[in-house]
Formats: structure tokens, sequence, C-alpha cells
């Protein structure tokens, strides 16, 4: 897919902006407070989804795309199929088509990480594709990634039976990918600072080739942004980058790069005249932030509850080794108490002995 075709170059100097000329904060502002239920709803944000709400409203910062209302608002299939499309297949390294976006709320797992934004798709061949973009690193284990593949597996293999019946075969199975993108990535993808994407698939240590469904992709987007991004100028560059771009000085640097992403940025702009619809996407994002903090926050207490348990009952087991140790030292304490009493009592008896041999010598010697 080229989603170069057909876009052209934009007019020197023109910018995103001037569809919608810059606003002071005190002007963005007045517009929220003129309106009650805007206002109501701004007051509720937390103080940097606010800050940034204003600065998008005066024309000084785009979208937080990496959040799910707004994503889900620019990457929408049923309008813009080929957007979708373009990033999974840039992330993947293989062209993918959308065929459309699947429930998620019937999964069976739980979503407890701490997620921003959470999109499955199926793809035109049947291949299922579940993108989320993570918060915090360690809120995605690999172990959870692979439950969270498995139910990808398992989900495919339900609609497969349900579909073919007794025609099905495992044949008819097709590749789920799961693809994770951390804004903040753990310690260990800073080891290979030059390396922000990384996919990853069963393999054998002997060489066996063998296709299996299960594929991933990881990608951190604080480790891109660390790196030029001119240095690799290709699709995968401009949609992480699209990403990650906050101000409109960037974003207009990233068009004259990338001119085809001119049309979602002008789609951006005309949202600053709606800022009710802008501020339910903000609203929108802090509920799902909150909803999913709480649920990690319980998670992590669990675990803390856990490991406290675990301490527990290994001083309760140190204790009962203890007293296990206390009671062997007793027992060896009375024996030897046992054995002095013994020998005491001896001594006591010989001394006995002693004194009645003197009484019989005294007598003898008296009777001389």
């Amino acid at each position: 897919m080229n989603v170069n075709a057909g876009k052209a170059n934009p007019c020197p100097g023109e910018s995103v902006v001037w569809l919608n000329p810059p606003d002071s904060e005190e002007e963005a502002l007045e517009r929220v407070e003129k309106i009650p239920e805007l206002r109501t709803s701004y007051r509720r944000l937390s103080p940097p989804l606010r800050e940034r709400f204003i600065d998008f409203l005066r024309g000084a910062r785009t979208l937080p795309l990496t959040y799910d209302p707004f994503f889900k608002a620019i990457f929408d299939p049923r309008l813009h199929p080929e957007r979708l499309s373009g990033l999974i297949s840039s992330l993947l390294g293989i062209p993918v088509k959308v065929k459309e976006i699947l429930p998620t709320e019937d999964r069976m797992l739980d979503g407890e990480s701490l997620l921003i934004m959470d999109v499955l798709v199926e793809l035109e061949d049947g291949s299922l594709t579940n993108v989320e973009i993570q918060k915090v690193p360690y809120a995605f284990p690999a172990e959870r990634m692979t439950c969270y593949s498995s139910d990808l597996v398992m989900r495919q293999y339900a609609r497969a039976k349900s579909l073919r019946g007794d025609k099905f075969s495992y044949r008819d199975m097709r590749k789920v990918y799961t693809i994770v993108i951390f804004e903040n990535s753990a310690g260990n993808f800073h080891r290979m600072p030059e390396a922000y994407i990384h996919r990853g698939r069963v393999a054998f240590d002997t060489g066996l080739e063998m296709d299996f469904l299960q594929e991933y992709c990881l990608v951190a987007l604080d480790v891109f942004r660390q790196i030029s991004y001119a240095v690799d100028r290709n699709e995968q560059t401009a949609w992480l980058s699209l990403l990650v771009t906050e101000t409109v000085e960037e974003a207009e640097r990233l068009m004259t790069e990338y001119p085809w992403l001119e049309e979602i940025y002008r789609e951006i702009a005309m949202l600053r005249q709606k800022p009710e619809e802008v501020l339910y996407m903000f609203s929108e994002a802090l509920r799902i932030m909150d909803r999913n903090t709480v649920r990690y926050m319980v998670e992590e207490q669990q675990k803390e509850l856990e490991e406290k348990q675990r301490q527990i009952d290994a001083q309760q087991e140190q204790l009962k080794e203890s007293q296990e140790q206390l009671k062997e030292s007793q027992e060896k304490l009375g024996e030897k108490q046992r054995q002095i009493d013994d020998q005491q009592k001896k001594l006591t008896e010989k001394d006995q002995e002693i004194r009645m041999l003197r009484e019989r010598l005294a007598r003898e010697q008296s009777s001389r």
C-alpha cells in the first residue's frame, strides 16, 4: 500500500494552524468557561490533561494519539481503512489490510494492565491483530502477553469452529499478532538503544522450521524518540512519529518529511472548532486511565500482600526450625542434666562409702 499516492506537497508557508488561527491561553479558557457543560467536564480532568486540552484549543499542541479515544478517532477503519492498515503493515513488516474492528469486551481474560489504548482487528486474510499502548512497562509482562496471544488463538478457533462445523480443520486457523507499544519501556529495552521495534515468534534451537500461529511485535516509543527520525525515512518512521509528536511545530516538520500526513493533521486541527467533542474524548481517556489505574493498583497491592504473606510464611518456617532446634537443644540439655545428676549420685554414694570406711577405721583404732 502506498499512502503517499495522490498527496500533494503543502504550499510554501502553509500551516495546519492556518486553518484555525492560534488563540491565547486566556482566550481558550474563556471558550471553556462560558459554557457550563464544558466548564464542569474540564474541571474534572486531571491537571496534565487539562493543560493538554487548553494547549490544543489554543493551537499550541496536537492531540495525544496514544490514548484510546483519540487513536480510534484518527485510525477508525470505517472512515480511513488505509490508516490502521498502514500502521500495522509498517510494524509487522508485511502488507496487511484491516477488515474490521472486533469488540474487546468478550475477551476470556480481564484487561487489568495499565493500558491507554486497545484495539482488536481482523485482517483481510482472517488473521487477528491486537494493538495495545501501555503507559507503564511492567504492567504488561511476558506472561500476560502470552496469555493475551493465547486468547486470540482461542477466539479465532471458536469462530472457525462455529463457521466451518464438521468441516473445520486446523489449517483453517490464521496468524494472531500481538502488538504492544510502550510509551515508557522497561530497562531491558534500553540495553539495545538502536532498536525500538522487536518482532518475535516461536523458534527451535536446532533450526527446525515450523510456522506457528502466534507472533509478537513490541515497540518502545521512548527509545524511538531518542533516535533521529530523519535517519530512516519510511512509513514506519512516519506513523510512529505521528504517535509521539506533540507540538504544532513538530507536526509541521513532520509534514515536510511526509506530506501525506497533512490530511491527518488538518483533521486534527479542525477539531479545535469542536471543543465539546474533544473534551468528551479527554474525559473518556481519563475514565479509562482511572479504571485501569485502580485495577493496576489493586493488582499491585495484591502482589504486595502475597509477597508479605510469603515473607510471613518464611519467618514462620524459620521460627518453626528455631523451635525445633531449641527443643533439640533442650533435649540435649536434659540429657546432660541427667548425666550430671547421675554422676552427682555416684559421687554422693562414694562419699557415703568413704565416710563409713572412716568411721569403721576410727572404731577399730579406738578398740586397740
